[in-house]
């Protein structure tokens, strides 16, 4: 997902104008409006219109290959965009998970760019602006080495200069309900982060590496936030975290294990929450996105089941169903357990759409590992489902494993798997064909059901117009494709 922001060229003597592009998931969008909200508090503007910043920020992402290339894309057209738009006074500012994970690298090979921030800076954005514009103006459009123009911010030095040193250590910064925000999102629909960071040991990733161990918000901070919002009029709240199922589990006074399920005597969890969310006035729904199987409970399934501002939507990776597949994985559940949960969430929460991913072309994923993951596929007929081409990523376990699989495998495994996929989410639309649907109004012909999420799922297109950010009852009259007709 790429976001943009920006207003007018400025004159002299106005206030500094700040320009953002963001880039990757959900979570990474919140920091980007924290950023945004730094840079209103410190008095400045902000424009979607990269050619009339002071600052533009490019908020990067480097989840997988894909995403680093989008990047990093989206940095040297940045760059060479203000030499053609005759902008050499234009600073150039590197945030997000890439500048996070790879400091170092980028201020050798990238030095064009003014200052490169990390995510424990993402609610000083303001402050950074403010140091970097009072900086003599530089050449920054020729690519040659900067020097000490270029900056990575961590810490306070003197005469307004700052420590090259900021990604050495673990993010440990969570967001609090009076964060200033700048919220990109449709004025109706909100993303919540409701922790930070991952205690898994996926042997795919580097997100705990490049954001930190889990830390839970507290419930009281949450709970102001989403009251917050409803009282503006958001009808859509999506909790976010990097696994939503262990939300206040750090906060236990005995330490919970990785495979601990939701158990609220033990302390705040996410069924915890969910209850008290129910109990906000107001005519909403809250979403989850991000769950873990490792962590899901009777408890929780019962939790959701009774709360019906819970919309009936299940975000949950299963990455693979192979036992020989998760264990390489180290995703600390197996085939019995995964089997068992999902028929617990259809048996408990009457009417739920369940969204999942997979990743196809692991190392060392055999012919017949993938046959048993279509298999799956096909057996379990999964509302929403998406396919990640395994990335072999740098400093992750998976990288070193023997058996790296080919791009050709991986790209026909996909297109298999995803040919599978589409057959059943036509059948599932076609199934809908006269049934009244509750949907969120993102557009005046276009609509989101409970069991699709913003960005992500399909949508309704709607015959007659409606109000935008209003909930609407309509009869689903066909489909196409993946989206509904109503």
């Amino acid at each position: 997902m790429k976001t943009k922001m920006s207003r007018s060229a400025r004159d002299f003597g106005s206030k500094p104008k700040v320009g953002m592009i963001s880039l990757g998931c959900a979570k990474n969008l919140v920091d980007a409006e924290i950023m945004l909200g730094s840079v209103l508090q410190r008095g400045m503007e902000i424009t979607s219109r990269a050619e009339d910043a002071d600052v533009l920020v490019v908020n990067t992402c480097s989840f997988i290959d894909s995403a680093k290339e989008e990047s990093i894309e989206a940095i040297l057209e940045a760059h060479q965009q203000r030499g053609l738009n005759k902008r050499s006074d234009q600073k150039l500012i590197v945030s997000g998970c890439m500048s996070q994970r790879f400091a170092r690298e980028l201020r050798e090979e990238m030095p064009e760019i003014d200052a490169f921030i990390g995510l424990d800076q993402v609610a000083q954005l303001g402050e950074i602006v403010e140091k970097i514009l009072k900086r003599p103006p530089t050449s920054n459009t020729d690519g040659s080495t900067l020097g000490v123009g270029r900056w990575a911010f961590g810490v306070d030095s003197d005469k307004g200069n700052v420590d090259l040193a900021f990604a050495e250590t673990r993010p440990t910064y969570i967001p609090d309900y009076d964060t200033p925000r700048f919220r990109l999102t449709p004025a109706h629909s909100a993303y919540v982060k409701i922790a930070e960071g991952c205690n898994h040991p996926c042997s795919f990733c580097v997100i705990p590496q490049m954001r930190g161990k889990h830390r839970s918000r507290t419930p009281q901070s949450v709970l102001a936030e989403i009251r917050g919002l409803v009282s503006e009029g958001v009808r859509e709240i999506n909790l976010i975290s990097q696994d939503t199922t262990y939300y206040g589990m750090d906060l236990w006074t005995a330490k919970a294990g990785p495979r601990q399920p939701v158990d609220s005597t033990r302390g705040p969890t996410l069924a915890g929450l969910l209850r008290e969310i129910q109990e906000i006035e107001g005519d909403f729904w809250v979403r989850l996105l991000y769950t873990h199987p490792a962590h899901w409970s009777d408890e929780l399934i019962e939790t959701i089941a009774r709360c019906d501002k819970v919309a009936r939507y299940i975000d949950i990776p299963l990455q693979h169903i192979d036992d020989s597949m998760l264990g390489r994985m180290r995703r600390e559940t197996s085939r019995q357990h995964i089997e068992d949960l999902i028929q617990r969430l259809r048996a408990g929460i009457a009417g739920v759409s369940l969204r999942t991913t997979f990743i196809v072309g692991f190392p060392g994923e055999t012919d017949e590992e993938f046959a048993s993951l279509l298999d799956f596929i096909r057996r379990i007929r999964f509302e929403r489902l998406g396919i990640f081409k395994y990335s072999q990523e740098e400093g992750s376990r998976a990288a070193k494993m023997p058996g790296q699989i080919p791009v050709n495998i991986k790209n026909a495994r996909y297109r298999i798997a995803m040919s599978m996929q589409r057959e059943i989410a036509h059948e599932t639309a076609r199934e809908k064909t006269g049934r009244k649907l509750k949907l969120l109004v993102d557009h005046p012909h276009v609509a989101r059901s409970e069991a699709d999420a913003p960005e992500v799922d399909a949508r309704v297109v709607l015959s007659k117009e409606a109000p935008v950010g209003e909930f609407v009852l309509r009869t689903i009259v066909g489909c196409r494709g993946y989206d509904l007709l109503a």
